[in-house]
C-alpha cells in the first residue's frame, strides 16, 4: 500500500532578529522557502522572494539572472490580497501579505513563520542585520490590531486546509498562531496536521468570523489596485475598529 504523501510545509521568513535560527536547518525539512523582503540574505538556498512595491532595488538579490523567476511583488500580491478581501481588511504589512500571497498561489499544507514577530522594542537590534524600520507600527488605517489581523489570517489560512504556526522563540509575537519547534514541525503527519487544525477550529467562534466577513463586504472598503491609500477620505476608522474586535473575539487565546 502506497505512503502519504508528506505534508506540504513551507517557511515564510521574515527579518525578526531570531531569524537566524534557521540557518542550520536542512532544506529537506521545507516543500519551499519563502523570504520577506531582506530575509533572502539570511541563507542562499530560498526558492521565492516576495518584496514590498517600494523595496529597494539595491537590496534585491544582485545575481537576477537566477533569481528572476523566483522574485514577486505588487504585481503577483495584490490579486493575491484581492481574493481574501483586500488590504483594508487583511492589513498591509509584508509579514501578512506575504502569507496571503504563499497560500493564495503555494498552497501550503503548513506555513510555518519564522521573523515575523512584529515586535520592535530593542532598540539595538529590531531586525537580523540590525535596526530596521518597524513597517507595521507605522501610522496606517489597516494596522491598528495585529492581532486582530493575525486571527483573521488564521481564520482564512485554515478554511483552505492551511495551518499557521510560529517557530520563533522569542518571549513576544503579534501572531497569535501556535508556536512550535523546529523538531515538532518536522514531526508533523498529515494525520497530525488535521487534529490540529481541528482542535483549532473548536476554539473558534464561527459565528464571530461569519460576522467580521459579512460586515467586511457590506463596509466595502475594497481597492483591486491595493492603493488604498487614495482612498483615505473614504475609510472610517471606526467600523474597522468594530471588525478588529469582531477578530479578536472570533479566535479563543492560546
Amino acid at each position: 500500500m502506497p505512503s502519504a504523501p508528506s505534508p506540504r510545509i513551507i517557511l515564510l521568513l521574515g527579518s525578526a532578529p531570531d531569524v537566524v535560527r534557521c540557518e542550520a536547518w536542512p532544506k529537506a525539512a521545507f516543500s519551499r522557502i519563502v523570504a520577506i523582503n531582506n530575509a533572502w540574505r539570511v541563507r542562499p538556498d530560498w526558492d521565492l522572494l516576495v518584496h514590498a512595491g517600494d523595496f529597494p532595488a539595491d537590496r534585491l538579490p544582485r545575481d537576477a539572472r537566477l533569481r528572476q523567476a523566483q522574485i514577486f511583488s505588487a504585481s503577483h500580491y495584490v490579486p493575491a490580497q484581492n481574493s481574501f478581501g483586500g488590504f483594508v481588511y487583511a492589513g498591509a504589512t509584508m509579514a501578512l501579505t506575504a502569507a496571503y500571497w504563499t497560500i493564495h498561489s503555494q498552497r501550503p499544507d503548513v506555513l510555518a513563520f519564522l521573523g515575523c514577530d512584529m515586535i520592535y522594542d530593542r532598540p539595538d537590534k529590531t531586525h537580523f542585520y540590525g535596526v530596521g524600520r518597524p513597517d507595521p507600527l507605522r501610522d496606517d488605517v489597516t494596522l491598528r490590531n495585529l492581532e486582530a489581523k493575525s486571527n483573521r489570517l488564521l481564520v482564512q489560512a485554515l478554511k483552505r486546509d492551511c495551518l499557521c504556526v510560529n517557530l520563533s522563540e522569542l518571549p513576544r509575537s503579534r501572531l497569535t498562531f501556535p508556536r512550535l519547534s523546529f523538531d515538532e514541525l518536522t514531526g508533523l503527519s498529515p494525520e497530525r496536521i488535521a487534529a490540529m487544525r481541528s482542535q483549532i477550529l473548536s476554539g473558534i467562534r464561527l459565528d464571530q468570523a461569519e460576522k467580521a466577513e459579512r460586515a467586511e463586504r457590506e463596509l466595502g472598503y475594497f481597492y483591486e489596485d491595493g492603493m488604498y491609500w487614495n482612498h483615505l477620505d473614504e475609510i472610517d476608522e471606526r467600523p474597522l475598529a468594530d471588525i478588529d474586535r469582531m477578530w479578536i473575539s472570533a479566535v479563543e487565546s492560546p
